[in-house]
């Protein structure tokens, strides 16, 4: 399963009314680590050790590929799921099964591709 939200559905953001998975823009000098933490905890309320970061890698930005994103996979277990605040970006969340996630019309595309990588990397994707 992978936890992913739906994406507002205003105009003057990218992706409108798109599955999304967590994370956002890094703030001042954080790390990339330290950045999806944050934004795990702003948007879902969990607050996931740095260790349970299993994969990570450094690929060009969805918005500008001119410039450096991270993109993480990582665990949380059926207590954090059970314990989820969704935080006022986007319209709710939900668990999506990795197959559907994958083959999603409404994923953004750039995000299928790259959880498809970090699985096939990770041996999660047979």
């Amino acid at each position: 399963m992978i936890l992913t939200y739906l994406r507002d559905d205003f105009a003057h953001i990218p992706w409108p009314g798109m599955w999304d998975l967590p994370g956002g823009g890094r703030e001042g000098k954080e790390s990339p680590e330290t950045c999806v933490l944050r934004e795990l905890h702003e948007e879902f309320g969990l607050d996931l050790p740095a260790e349970r970061l299993v994969w990570r890698a450094a690929l060009p930005a969805m918005l500008d590929p001119l410039q450096v994103s991270w993109f993480f996979a990582g665990r949380i277990t059926a207590a954090e799921v059970d314990s989820i605040r969704f935080g006022n970006e986007g319209q709710f969340w939900r668990l999506m099964p990795v197959r559907g996630f994958l083959s999603h019309p409404k994923v953004i595309p750039a995000l299928q591709d790259r959880t498809r990588q970090a699985l096939t990397a990770l041996g999660w994707l047979g």
